[in-house]
């Protein structure tokens, strides 16, 4: 029998993912009016605000001290190799200047546009760049309003008459992709968000703006929102998807407990997006951050299923990324630079998750992740025999496996035992080992 033949759709998208699951890290970044009542991204929705209550954050708009070199600077330096930034969020306010409306930032006291400022500075360290643009608007006098899930005038019946033409915000929206895709340069990701209820999929006229945007950027990576919500990701892997079914699925403030995979079990190209603490945008009240450890261990967790993980920043009504996000990126980028290798060009090491951590692999290497120390040597289950060499990913020092009457009974595994009591990294220890 002949074998299947891939849909090419398929096809096109392992190629153009190639990079995006090597570099398997990056930086989510919200950003907009929203910094300035800064209470989330979401502020419009939740307490109900007009657009007439609202323009009083487009008014005062002037983030003096947004510095896109800086923020550049510190993705890279905390281990990151792409960067997507909010170009318009559910509030329809724009940080790009766009020939279709007038609320942008080149229209605020800031007078900049702030999309092109970000792509030049994270390009200039060697990043790759990407922007996200949220098919909801709720500035926009076109998108359904009254009745609608999110809007925030969804409750006033003001907003009943007159009836919406959503195929005017529909040419408006495909408008603004079709700038950023001409004026910005090379993009490689374009990040919608997010399809809901009847909104979804043609509803959005998807065909048509995906090929609209092949045309322009055939290479870019897309996202696969113009078909799902946040939650509808393990229907990604059918074998004959719709031309907008997008090039990975962006399980968000989750990490699938397996992974994604296709119809056949197959790894599929996936990337986790979490907050920093618990909101998208700035929220001052907000300090829940998570610990360098546990950013460290999702990263690695990500990886160790086939997948990418893209952490949030929400900087500041003035432009700043807050001093924690900061100390933690600091921490996470100083065991990167040492333990890096363990999860760049890696993935899943297709071996039972070990008791004290987890796995990644890349080819004849195997990375062993360590958390904890337990009692005795470590246990590399079913590895006896296997392993050539082994050393501390850190320093590249010497670890012998270790062979004793204690671990007699256990022929099949391998042993390695730290001289010391405690772990050499608190956040993970990652040994490298050669197979053969």
């Amino acid at each position: 029998m002949a074998a299947e033949k891939e849909n090419p759709l398929i096809a096109a998208r392992r190629d153009r993912t190639r990079w995006f699951l090597s570099d398997r890290f990056g930086m989510f970044i919200h950003w907009g009016l929203y910094a300035i009542p800064a209470r989330g991204e979401w502020v419009r929705s939740v307490e109900r605000i007009s657009n007439e209550d609202y323009q009083k954050y487009f008014d005062e708009f002037n983030p003096c001290d947004y510095r896109p070199t800086v923020w550049a600077r510190m993705a890279r330096n905390a281990g990151m190799k792409y960067a997507v930034l909010t170009a318009k969020h559910h509030d329809g306010f724009c940080l790009f200047d766009s020939r279709f409306t007038e609320y942008k930032s080149t229209n605020t006291r800031a007078k900049r546009d702030l999309v092109r400022e970000f792509v030049e500075a994270f390009r200039a360290e060697g990043l790759k760049v990407g922007l996200y643009y949220s098919l909801l608007d709720w500035h926009h006098d076109q998108y359904p309003a009254y009745g609608d899930q999110h809007h925030p005038m969804r409750d006033n019946e003001a907003y009943l008459e007159p009836p919406r033409k959503f195929s005017e915000y529909l040419d408006y929206f495909h408008g603004q992709v079709t700038e950023l895709l001409a004026n910005y340069g090379k993009l490689d990701i374009l990040w919608f968000d997010f399809s809901y209820a009847e909104l979804t999929g043609e509803a959005w006229r998807a065909a048509e703006l995906v090929k609209k945007v092949r045309a322009l950027q055939p290479h870019i990576l897309i996202d696969n929102r113009l078909a799902a919500s946040g939650e509808g990701n393990r229907a990604f892997g059918t074998k004959n998807p719709e031309i907008y079914a997008g090039d990975f699925a962006c399980p968000e403030q989750i990490i699938p407990p397996e992974g994604l995979v296709d119809e056949d079990n197959q790894p599929v190209p996936w990337e986790a997006c979490l907050t920093l603490n618990k909101n998208w945008g700035y929220c001052a009240a907000d300090l829940d951050y998570k610990t360098p450890s546990q950013v460290i261990r999702a990263l690695v967790e990500c990886v160790s299923k086939n997948g990418n993980m893209m952490l949030n920043v929400g900087p500041n009504a003035r432009g700043e990324i807050p001093v924690e996000s900061e100390r933690i990126l600091t921490e996470v980028g100083e065991w990167m630079r040492q333990n890096g290798a363990s999860l760049y060009g890696c993935g899943r090491a297709e071996l039972p998750k070990p008791e004290w951590g987890r796995y990644t692999r890349q080819g004849k290497l195997l990375y062993a992740h360590i958390y904890e120390r337990g009692i005795g040597p470590i246990n590399f289950r079913g590895l006896s025999g296997r392993i050539t060499r082994a050393r501390l990913l850190a320093d590249g020092s010497e670890l012998k496996l270790a062979q004793s009457w204690m671990t007699a009974d256990y022929a099949q595994d391998a042993f390695i035992d730290f001289p010391s009591s405690k772990l050499p990294d608190e956040f993970d220890t990652v040994v490298e080992l050669e197979l053969t």
